[in-house]
C-alpha cells in the first residue's frame, strides 16, 4: 500500500496538478490538506474519473482536509479531532482504508507567535496526542499522516537564523512532537532517511524554492503494529518545481500489507 499526503494548498486551484501527479506516481491512498473548498465544491467527480472515492471535510476560503483511496471506498470513522466541542475548523479526518486506520491531519500553523493562535496551537497538538494516545492502545494498524506544522529537528529545515521567531520551530512546538513519538509512534520517513534533508515545504517567498531552502512539515507515524511493515518512502520534489505548484511537495511511503 502506498500512501501519500500533500498539501494541495486549494484543491480546486490546482486540481490539474493534482491530477497529473495522481497519475504519475498511483498512490493508493492520499491524504490531502488546505483544501480552501467547501464541502459542496469538493472535485469529487473529476477525482472519481482516476478511480479516487473520498472522504472529506471542506471549509470556505481555508483549511479542509480529505483521504483518497484508489479503487476503494474509504469508511469514515472520524470527522474532527475530540477534545473540543467548539473548535469547527476543518484539521482532521480519519478513515479504514484495508485494514488499516489512516488521518489526514492540519495543525494549526500558530504564527504569530506569541499570542492566541500559538495557544491554539499547542492546545490542538495536546488533543491530538491525547487522541493518538488512544489509538495506540486499540491496538489496531494506524498511519498518523498530514501536515503538522512542526519542524521537528534542526536538520528538518534549511541553515537559518531568519525564523527563529516562527511557530514552526519553537521549542514548544517540537516537544509536542516529540510527546507524540514518545508514545510508541515511528516517524516513518526518519526511519527511512535518518540523517540529511528530506525538505517537504519551500516557502513562496524570497526564491526558496530555487535555492532549496525547504523545511519537513509534512509526517507519517506509525503504530507499533504497522512500522515493520514499512518498506520504502520519500518525497515527490519534482511536483513542487511544475507551474501553479503547491509550497508543499507530496511525501509518501510503502507498506507491504
Amino acid at each position: 500500500m502506498k500512501i501519500a499526503t500533500f498539501n494541495i494548498n486549494n484543491v480546486n486551484k490546482r486540481l490539474q496538478n493534482l491530477i497529473a501527479w495522481l497519475a504519475k506516481a498511483q498512490p493508493d491512498v492520499v491524504c490531502l490538506q488546505e483544501l480552501k473548498a467547501e464541502q459542496r465544491a469538493f472535485p469529487a467527480s473529476a477525482l472519481r474519473d482516476l478511480g479516487y472515492r473520498g472522504v472529506w471535510l471542506g471549509e470556505r476560503s481555508w483549511n479542509g482536509v480529505a483521504i483518497l483511496a484508489r479503487d476503494c471506498e474509504p469508511v469514515m470513522t472520524r470527522s474532527g479531532l475530540p477534545g473540543n466541542p467548539q473548535d469547527g475548523q476543518a484539521r482532521y479526518i480519519e478513515a479504514a482504508v484495508n485494514g488499516v486506520l489512516i488521518t489526514s491531519i492540519y495543525l494549526p500553523n500558530g504564527n504569530p507567535q506569541p499570542g492566541p493562535k500559538f495557544d491554539y496551537k499547542l492546545a490542538w497538538f495536546e488533543r491530538l496526542n491525547k487522541h493518538a494516545a488512544e489509538l495506540l492502545n486499540t491496538g489496531v494498524p494506524v498511519v498518523l499522516a498530514g501536515d503538522y506544522n512542526v519542524v521537528p529537528t534542526v536538520q528538518d529545515i534549511y541553515p537559518t537564523r531568519s525564523l527563529d521567531n516562527n511557530a514552526l520551530i519553537q521549542p514548544q512546538s517540537r516537544q509536542a512532537y516529540a510527546r507524540l513519538i514518545a508514545q510508541g509512534w515511528t516517524d516513518a520517513l526518519r526511519k527511512v532517511q535518518p540523517e540529511g534533508p528530506l525538505w517537504t515545504f519551500w516557502d513562496y517567498e524570497r526564491n526558496r524554492w530555487a535555492l532549496d531552502k525547504g523545511m519537513r512539515l509534512d509526517h507519517f507515524l506509525l503504530s507499533p503494529t504497522v512500522c515493520d511493515r514499512l518498506v520504502h518512502g520519500g518525497v515527490d520534489r519534482w511536483v513542487r518545481g511544475e507551474e501553479n505548484a503547491s509550497d508543499h511537495a507530496p511525501a509518501w511511503i510503502v507498506l507491504d500489507l
